[in-house]
């Protein structure tokens, strides 16, 4: 499975900021959700932060660029060079590994006060093993007391209504349209997307197709396996209270008792 995801996501890494209408503009945007919702569970910063699921660094320049210390881990190796060269260029000092969170031992540093893994990462997860496995590395790299952010798709919605296509959205950038669209092939309890970028090149256009598995994790299976990892707190935000463009859970890890 991991071979599966790090193959999707190092083809993707080049790529990946066309998903977005503007992805300097969806940068500052999350970090205006995330920044304040941490700063309100956690403190002010600089807080040390581990973000576990980088991808090219949409949440990782964002929060660096709040004065966060962050750490920043992926399963690709291309996504993180692509979210080094990123940081490096609008000068941030951010320190990069390629890591599985269901292995985040090869990190040199642990004590975080936040673990952040957004944009649908755990999803990627896809049996109860793996998910547990995830969340217990998670958890062994925060503080006592510490906060774990997660965001995901509403599966609780969307396993009722099972959508089959999500866009097309068409987005121009000097001069040249490109147009973003999903196809869903649903499985019992997940499915498989296959992303489609198609952008003008001159007088031609070019299209790429990408396809990775996803699991669809209700809220409450997702609540009882950050439970069963010594998780307390759990809360849910979801976006027409946080701002933020999916649901966003937040779970502070159990405080060693002296």
């Amino acid at each position: 499975m991991s071979g599966d995801i790090a193959a999707f996501y190092n083809d993707l890494a080049e790529h990946y900021h066309l998903i977005y209408e503007d992805w300097d503009r969806s940068i500052d945007r999350q970090a205006s959700v995330l920044g304040p919702l941490l700063q309100d569970r956690v403190g002010p910063a600089p807080l040390n932060v581990l973000d576990c699921a980088c991808g090219i660094g949409t949440q990782t320049i964002g929060l660096a660029r709040l004065g966060h210390t962050v750490v920043a881990s992926d399963l690709s190796d291309a996504s993180v060079k692509r979210a080094e060269r990123e940081a490096r260029a609008r000068g941030l000092k951010v320190e990069f590994h390629v890591a599985d969170m269901r292995n985040l031992s090869s990190l040199p540093e642990s004590d975080f006060d936040v673990v952040l893994a957004a944009d649908n990462s755990l999803p990627h997860l896809l049996s109860d093993h793996d998910l547990t496995q995830a969340l217990k590395n998670i958890s062994a790299r925060l503080k006592p007391g510490g906060v774990f952010l997660a965001t995901i798709r509403d599966y609780d919605s969307l396993l009722q209504t099972r959508p089959s296509v999500q866009g097309p959205a068409f987005y121009s950038e000097n001069g040249r349209r490109r147009i973003v669209h999903q196809i869903w092939d649903w499985h019992e309890n997940s499915y498989t997307i296959h992303l489609y970028l198609t952008w003008e090149t001159g007088s031609c256009w070019t299209t790429k197709h990408y396809a990775s598995q996803y699991r669809a994790i209700r809220r409450k299976d997702l609540s009882e396996r950050l439970e069963s990892s010594e998780f307390r707190e759990i809360e849910w935000l979801m976006p027409e209270s946080s701002g933020f463009y999916q649901p966003v859970v937040v779970a502070r890890k159990t405080a060693t008792v002296p």
